[in-house]
């Protein structure tokens, strides 16, 4: 009998914990559920019953937002900046932790310093100076003036998290690939890389959420339509004096649906990056 109580007692703590998660899962859930149920609806209906549902679900407007809003060619421009961002924090990232994490050198301590500034500083802080060092390399209404910060910026939290990830490694598996005559490129690719996957996965989907969804530099850079990235495409829902927002709704349903897949399916490998290197 008093067993049983204690199992009942010792619910409790576990239920309350349960419930707490949902309830903070239905707050950052319900914002999303109310943007695509407005993206079915006209501006007078979501200003006039805000949380009502929808009268009828007609996926029509979302084909009217994307070829009015020319999702498609903004979604292929945030692809291909994305994607090159993405690339670039992996590799360099990847060497740069196995350089710090396997080799002692002069100036480790401060170049690590240095990246932890990374971490820390807004980009406001160095903004004027990497827009005139874009304008004098003449970079600027090119993708190359997204890929290029978007790489450097991701770069501080990519090299720390693999850093980690690498000390926890025994220091015993690579001295035997180099007693076997394995050199440093070989002991780079043949067995910090595929120990780095779980880590890797977990840089790249945190990479490239970032650099999908950054507005200011994209907006700040880029002019030429043809180069816009979807943050900015989507002004072209808002003019001066009026806002779409049934378009604008769908317009960021569509963009923010696949992103929101990707992690989940991605889910395992990001939880496994974070914690594989939290115990050595």
């Amino acid at each position: 009998m008093r067993t049983a109580q204690r199992s009942r007692v010792g619910r409790i703590p576990n239920l309350l914990f349960t419930l707490s998660l949902v309830a903070i899962a239905v707050v950052f859930f319900f914002p999303m559920l109310w943007m695509v149920f407005s993206s079915f609806k006209s501006n007078s209906a979501i200003f006039s019953t805000p949380f009502a549902l929808p009268t009828e679900i007609d996926f029509g407007r979302w084909a009217e937002a994307w070829e009015i809003g020319h999702i498609g060619q903004y979604a292929l421009n945030s692809a291909i900046v994305t994607g090159a961002s993405v690339l670039g924090i992996l590799l360099f990232g990847a060497a740069a932790a196995f350089a710090f994490s396997r080799y002692r050198f002069r100036g480790r301590n401060l170049l690590m310093g240095l990246l932890a500034l990374g971490l820390l500083l807004p980009l406001q802080s160095y903004f004027i100076a990497q827009s005139t060092m874009f304008t004098q390399l003449a970079i600027t209404d090119t993708r190359w003036a997204l890929i290029i910060p978007y790489t450097a910026m991701g770069l501080p939290l990519a090299v720390y998290l693999l850093k980690v990830y690498l000390d926890a490694v025994p220091d015993e598996l690579f001295e035997a690939a180099r007693i076997d005559g394995a050199g440093d490129l070989r002991v780079f690719g043949s067995i910090a890389l595929p120990l780095l996957r779980p880590g890797l996965a977990t840089v790249a989907i945190f990479s490239a959420l970032s650099s999908w969804n950054e507005f200011l530099l994209a907006l700040l850079y880029i002019q030429d339509d043809a180069l816009k990235t979807i943050p900015t495409g989507l002004l072209a829902f808002s003019s001066r004096y009026v806002t779409d927002y049934g378009l604008l709704f769908s317009a960021l349903s569509i963009i923010t649906l696949p992103m929101i897949v990707i992690y989940i399916v991605f889910n395992k490998q990001i939880v496994e990056g974070i914690t594989a290197g939290s115990v050595k």
